[in-house]
């Protein structure tokens, strides 16, 4: 496949910086690029890259000088450069239909042009909607919904009651609708609570690999529309995940604990239960957070603190050793003056 370089400013709807007749017959990073391939600059510490590139064209924001080099003046490169790829990228010949060596309960219903593969298993009452894929080792529980244009990837696992939206991709090895963590404790025996709520995920979702979303204890487990989790995620029973968030590796949300509308947290964020994260709040990476974060800030550290706080605290750090030493020296030529001040007058050291 090929295209000009004025045809991809058309598609992604930039502004062309040279010869527009240029042929692109591939995409590649700013480092690997070759002859015939578009590449991006979408952050400043790689402008350096940019004279050594040797791609063809680039995809850079409009006030980034370029050189030497056909380009496509854009505001938001990375994301143009993501519409390119999908372009580029081949496309997958995904067969269609109920495949031998896959199990369809009576009951279950599915879609038109549903894709299940062999070893993939459907409990009675599952519906898989139009144009879903269900790979390999899936397992879709009784009663479950899977809605239009899904893609469960090998050996995932959603359990009972659970209900997913439309255009929803579930990442290898995931499981939704585990049973929440919940015990009683008496007399140093633990007794299980029964987990009899749902797991609610609307349209536009991601879930990385290995991810879990446990189910409810009474309501639902709700994953808002548009939202992005990354690998090796926990997603404990009762959370709300709010619009458009973002869950980086690692993190985990205890049970009950409510995120705002595109809320992100780094990698390795652990938040406690039954708190309230505002709209549009960062958090920064291996932050603890304690209580609840007022809406639109960043926050860092653990306990997690304002980031600009955090920043200061973190800069004095390696300093401490030296500012304990300092201390202590001006702590005992304080303690000597003072005892110098009490002395009395014609008192001497002799006397």
């Amino acid at each position: 496949m090929e295209k000009t370089l004025k045809e991809l400013a058309e598609i992604v709807g930039g502004e062309l910086a040279g010869d527009g007749s240029l042929l692109v017959r591939g995409v590649a990073g700013i480092k690997e690029a070759g002859a015939g391939d578009l590449t991006f600059l979408a952050n400043p510490k790689y402008l350096k890259e940019l004279k050594r590139t040797k791609a063809a064209a680039v995809l850079v924001s409009p006030d980034v000088p370029v050189e030497g080099l056909a380009a496509i003046k854009i505001k938001n490169p990375y994301l143009a450069f993501a519409k390119v790829v999908g372009l580029f990228a081949p496309k997958r010949n995904i067969p269609s239909g109920v495949m031998e060596g896959s199990y369809v309960s009576t009951g279950a219903r599915v879609g038109a042009g549903v894709t299940v593969y062999p070893n993939a298993y459907l409990e009675p009452g599952a519906v898989i909607g139009d144009g879903s894929v269900v790979y390999p080792g899936v397992y879709v529980g009784e009663g479950s919904i899977i809605g239009k244009s899904c893609t469960l990837y090998p050996n995932v696992v959603i359990r009972e009651g659970v209900r997913i939206g439309d255009r929803v991709t579930v990442h290898a090895g995931t499981v939704v609708g585990a049973d929440g963590f919940g015990y009683a404790t008496e007399g140093g025996k633990h007794h299980k609570i029964p987990q009899i709520g749902g797991v609610v995920i609307e349209d536009d979702v991601e879930l990385g690999a290995n991810v879990t979303v446990d189910r409810g204890a009474l309501g639902d487990t709700i994953i808002r529309r548009g939202a992005k989790i990354d690998n090796l995620v926990m997603i404990a029973h009762n959370v709300v995940v709010g619009e458009g968030s973002i869950i980086v590796a690692q993190a985990g949300v205890s049970g009950s604990t409510e995120l705002g509308h595109h809320v992100v947290l780094a990698g390795q964020v652990g938040l406690v239960g039954h708190i309230k994260i505002g709209d549009g709040v960062q958090v920064g990476a291996q932050s603890g957070v304690m209580s609840d974060l007022e809406a639109g800030n960043a926050y860092s550290g653990s306990p997690a603190m304002p980031h600009k706080e955090w920043l200061k605290m973190n800069a004095v750090m390696h300093k401490l050793p030296e500012i304990r030493k300092l201390v202590g020296e001006l702590s005992r030529r304080l303690e000597a003056l003072e005892k110098e001040k009490g002395a009395k007058p014609g008192d001497t050291e002799d006397a």
